[in-house]
């Protein structure tokens, strides 16, 4: 069995300091490749820098989170572009919109969105979305460039059947957390998994956020990590009623695709 982990904040000060046992870790337990997530410029140049240490387990996505849409610059569309071009950045993202924290102004998350969206359609490479209480305006602005992307996955999914819905009739990818694995908020989503087509499905830890609440043996540090990806396989599978290996392959196939690997 071999897993690939699409969402890992590889670059957050609780795991920088301990990459290579987070890999070796996490090789044990099958998963061979983490993606990490670009969240500002700085993190994505940091993500790049790791995938350059680390060339055979690492690839990364090059973005500026809906939190961080403050600090877009005149010259960042630039400077993405510049980081999009390397090798090891397989998406643009995460990218989005958070009418949750509101770290952002929301009309500045718009437009830094938007922006992003664009250099995916320039550049075409794939999206990797952030989406909280903000459905009908990510929709919105989502349809507006669809047709014209490479693809979409919306990343750490937690909404409910009918946002699900929407995001698959628009064609997107949909990505799989812990949050699954969660016997309060995962309730609807533990129901609606089944309805996530093979060749939309992909799976992620978002470590080192989103610990699965029903792991048997929980780190002191409360700290999620890559190697908890067989737990949400084993969550999912087990929702969808599938057989575990068979999930793994279609999961891992179609992860492949989606970042060419």
């Amino acid at each position: 069995m071999e897993l690939i982990d699409i969402g890992v904040n590889l670059t957050n000060k609780r795991l920088r300091y301990d990459v290579e046992q987070i890999l070796e870790e996490a090789h044990q337990q099958h998963v061979t490749q983490l993606i990490i997530t670009g969240t500002s410029m700085e993190h994505s140049q940091m993500a790049i820098d790791l995938c350059n240490t680390y060339p055979e387990q690492l690839l990364s996505t090059a973005g500026v989170h809906p939190h961080d849409a403050k600090l877009w610059m005149e010259n960042s569309p630039v400077e993405l572009v510049n980081l999009a071009k390397q090798n090891c950045v397989r998406a643009i993202g995460e990218c989005g919109l958070d009418f949750n924290r509101n770290f952002s102004p929301r009309d500045q998350q718009v437009d830094v969105f938007q922006q992003q969206l664009e250099i995916a359609r320039q550049i075409q490479k794939p999206v990797f979305l952030h989406q909280r209480d903000a459905m009908d305006t990510f929709v919105t602005l989502l349809k507006e460039y669809r047709d014209q992307l490479n693809a979409v996955v919306v990343h750490c999914f937690t909404d409910d059947k009918q946002a699900l819905y929407q995001l698959l009739d628009l064609d997107c990818h949909i990505g799989i957390t812990g949050w699954i694995c969660d016997e309060r908020r995962g309730q609807e989503l533990q129901s609606s998994v089944k309805d996530i087509p093979p060749d939309r499905l992909m799976l992620e830890t978002d470590a080192p956020y989103l610990l699965p609440r029903d792991l048997p043996q929980k780190p002191a540090n409360h700290t999620n990590y890559p190697k908890y990806l067989p737990h949400i396989l084993n969550t999912v599978a087990y929702h969808q009623g599938k057989a575990i290996e068979v999930l793994a392959d279609e999961v891992l196939n179609t992860t492949r695709h989606f970042f060419n690997l």
